[in-house]
């Protein structure tokens, strides 16, 4: 299992500040998440990769349409993962795909809003995605919700794609997360919000590597 840290309410030099602090041992991806690129543009993917080559750069655009266009433009930026998401049309999936496997790069599709999660995620898995990630957003986390259950859904009936959980993860409730066994864990607040930020991921990046 794989640590992302979702990096979302900074500009550019506060998310490079962020993973100096963190340390980048402690993460496998880093995320520059959807505020940062509508606030700073592909830029801030650009100097986040720039900054830390060794460090596989996800670029959250959250793409809904001309998706081989806006891949093109992340990859060029420099990012390793494009997000875009599972409700955008098929041929929007493809375009995505066939881009980033140009470049040796990889899509993860966010299924923020998707009603059917098992028949979408079937769909996915055979339009050949890398990750597809059960994501619990900001405003249904505000009213207790969470993706353990469609992560269950999703692992059961994809047999390519990897799996992914994102959604107010913490300390307290990784070691449920850990159970579900997804591929990829993706924190933000649960790691950033935390006063050493530092101790925080290393004890999680320990904990997805010995589980």
């Amino acid at each position: 299992m794989k640590l992302q840290l979702a990096i979302d309410l900074v500009d550019t030099a506060g998310a490079i500040a962020l993973v100096k602090e963190i340390g980048e041992d402690n993460l496998d991806i880093v995320e520059i998440g959807t505020p940062v690129v509508i606030n700073e543009g592909l830029r801030a993917v650009k100097e986040m990769k720039a900054a830390f080559p060794n460090l596989t750069v996800l670029a959250d655009l959250k793409i809904m349409d001309a998706a081989g266009y806006e891949v093109s433009q992340a990859v060029a930026h420099g990012a390793d993962i494009v997000t875009i998401l599972g409700a955008a049309e098929d041929m929007s999936i493809k375009g995505a795909v066939e881009e980033a496997k140009k470049s040796g790069k990889q899509i993860l599709v966010d299924m923020i809003a998707v009603k059917d999660i098992a028949t979408r995620a079937k769909e996915l898995d055979a339009l050949g995605v890398d990750y597809i990630c059960v994501h619990t957003g900001y405003d249904l986390q505000a009213v207790g919700q969470n993706s353990f259950e469609d992560l269950a859904t999703i692992k059961s009936v994809v047999t390519n794609a990897k799996t992914a959980v994102a959604g107010g993860i913490k300390m307290e409730t990784l070691p449920e997360v850990i159970a579900a066994r997804p591929d990829l864990i993706i924190v933000g607040g649960g790691i950033t919000g935390q006063d050493d930020k530092q101790e925080t991921a290393s004890t999680m990046h320990r904990m997805l590597q010995e589980a």
